[in-house]
Formats: structure tokens, C-alpha cells, sequence
């Protein structure tokens, strides 16, 4: 009941989901273990979250340096740029990003592996952002990577936000060339 896109980044999907609607709404399943499984997505997840953000907030580049966290996003209200930072020192796309809109229109979900930074923008009035996690968050572990870091080079799409909103922990994140982290 989906449809499972690799990404230019290997580990890092697009899922859109088979969505039935009729004149009542719509009826869709988020995850389904057996159909990811199939497409050999084998994580377990243990931890759900949601955040509710206004236009203009930009959360992340964000990873924790041990329990780190695969996630599977989607956005059931709004419209997010959604972003993975491949921080996997062995991989072909060592400090490559994959990006994805994501909205409660498309309903597309984005999956990052462990080993990534993760951050999105919103692009809507508000956004609600939902993430389920194959480890639990551990503040004491807790890292990121500056969000307009020169070396990655994320092409967020500013158009049409007149202010980018930042936690005071996210004004502070190091460059990438400064990152001493890696998987």
C-alpha cells in the first residue's frame, strides 16, 4: 500500500502512502511493518513525536551522537522543507543532504536512517510535523550542525519567509568542517 522512492542518498526514502477518499474524506495507513519490511526498511520504532511550528521556524540540523535515531516524518497539517545530512563518514554521500517537501496535501513521509542530521522549515502559516524514532531521545547526547553551514550548503527554499526563527540552541551549532562527530 506504498510506494517506497530511494533517494540519491542511500537509506533515505520518500514513502507516499495509498490514500482512499471518497465524498466522507480519506482513509490512508502511515506505516505498516510487513509492506516496509518488503521494502527492506527492518527498523523498529520505539518513540513518536509532534511538533506544532509557525512559518518561518527552521528546526534543526539535529542528531544525537549515540542513540542515534532513524525517523520516519510526515506533516499532517501545513507544508515543511524537510532535509537529511548524510553524516556517515564511510559513505559515498559523506556531508550530501536529500530534501523533500512535505505537506498534509501530498501526505508523501520522508525516511532518514541513523547516521543523519535531520531539520526542516516551514513554509505554511503553521505547520504540525509528526516523527516516529528507532531510539529514544537522550538530551545528554543531544547535537547539530549549523542549518546554513556554507560546506553543505542546503538550498532551503526562502522564498516568501521574512524571518527565519531559530532556537537560541540552533543559532550556536558549529560548521560542518568544525564537526567532530561522525558515523
Amino acid at each position: 500500500m506504498f510506494n517506497f522512492t530511494k533517494t540519491k542518498i542511500e537509506g533515505v526514502y520518500i514513502i507516499e502512502p495509498k490514500v482512499f477518499g471518497d465524498n466522507r474524506g480519506y482513509f490512508m495507513e502511515t506505516y505498516n511493518k510487513k509492506d516496509f519490511f518488503e521494502a527492506g526498511l527492518t527498523m523498529e520504532f520505539v518513540q513518536d513525536n509532534e511538533s506544532k511550528s509557525k512559518k518561518g521556524v527552521l528546526r534543526g540540523l539535529h542528531f544525537q551522537t549515540k542513540h542515534t535515531q532513524g525517523k520516519l516524518v510526515r506533516v499532517t497539517e501545513g507544508k515543511v522543507f524537510d532535509v537529511a545530512v548524510d553524516l556517515r563518514k564511510d559513505s559515498s554521500t559523506f556531508g550530501k543532504w536529500e530534501g523533500v517537501i512535505l505537506t498534509d496535501e501530498n501526505k508523501k513521509q520522508f525516511y532518514i536512517p541513523e547516521g543523519f542530521a535531520h531539520g526542516f522549515l516551514v513554509m505554511s502559516d503553521v505547520a504540525v510535523f509528526n516523527y516516529k524514532c528507532t531510539d529514544y531521545y537522550a538530551p545528554q547526547y543531544d547535537s547539530g550542525l549549523l542549518w546554513n553551514d556554507k560546506d553543505i550548503a542546503v538550498a532551503w527554499p526562502l522564498d516568501g519567509i521574512e524571518e527565519i526563527l531559530l532556537s537560541e540552541k540552533d543559532k550556536v551549532q558549529k560548521g560542518f568542517k568544525d564537526l567532530k562527530t561522525t558515523f
